[in-house]
């Protein structure tokens, strides 16, 4: 039962010691902390302004309260010397680390937003540099294009002409052999009129004289 005791009662304490409020000492330079609620007790520190104070209980009537410092020191203090927040003079110094940090934030901030310009600088230079070699590119692309467009236009009257150049050859080697024709049809027709000539003379020398004979022959008979 003892020990039930015990312990309920080293938890009440923790409690009471998770649930203690938190003071700071007042922006006075210091306070006095004593070992009793009155100027009449000892003096157990000094606590300098901005010291945060664990509070154990409050006696408002004598307008004191039993705090416990840093360091596990429990002494009374003046109600009237404790502030429910940090003291001006820290909270200064907090809003000067926080400003210096800030500060120190915005100057890196400012050099990233140089440097950003900067690279957008260089690369608006470097897009301007790309579009020109593109618009290079499209032109060139353009004349081989219509280079390309002549190319098969000349191929394809290349090939036309070509094409009409084999007829031709065709329509001149029918010419040749039909020349050719024609020429071993007019010899041969030459020599056939030379061979009538030669034979139409020899029937001509056979028939003349015996013309003539019968002629003279009827001549003598009268």
């Amino acid at each position: 039962m003892k020990s039930i005791i015990l312990t309920l009662a080293l938890v009440l304490g923790v409690l009471g010691q998770a649930m203690a409020e938190t003071r700071y000492v007042s922006d006075r330079l210091e306070i006095q902390m004593r070992s009793g609620k009155g100027t009449q007790f000892k003096i157990l520190r000094s606590l300098p302004s901005g010291t945060p104070l664990e509070i154990l209980s409050v006696d408002k009537q004598n307008q004191y309260s039993h705090v416990r410092a840093p360091g596990g020191v429990e002494g009374w203090v003046l109600n009237h010397l404790l502030m429910s927040g940090p003291s001006a003079r820290d909270r200064l110094a907090s809003a000067e680390k926080t400003l210096a940090k800030v500060q120190l934030e915005n100057n890196k901030l400012k050099a990233s937003l140089n440097e950003l310009r900067e690279t957008k600088g260089s690369i608006d230079k470097e897009r301007g540099s790309l579009q020109k070699e593109s618009a290079k590119l499209s032109q060139e692309l353009e004349r081989i294009r219509r280079t390309a467009s002549s190319a098969l236009a000349i191929d394809a009257e290349n090939k036309e002409l070509k094409s009409k150049i084999v007829g031709y050859e065709r329509q001149s080697q029918s010419l040749l052999q039909e020349n050719q024709s024609l020429k071993d049809r007019t010899a041969r027709d030459w020599f056939m009129v030379g061979a009538g000539v030669i034979l139409l003379g020899m029937i001509i020398g056979l028939i003349i004289p015996r013309i003539r004979w019968r002629k003279k022959s009827s001549w003598d008979s009268l």
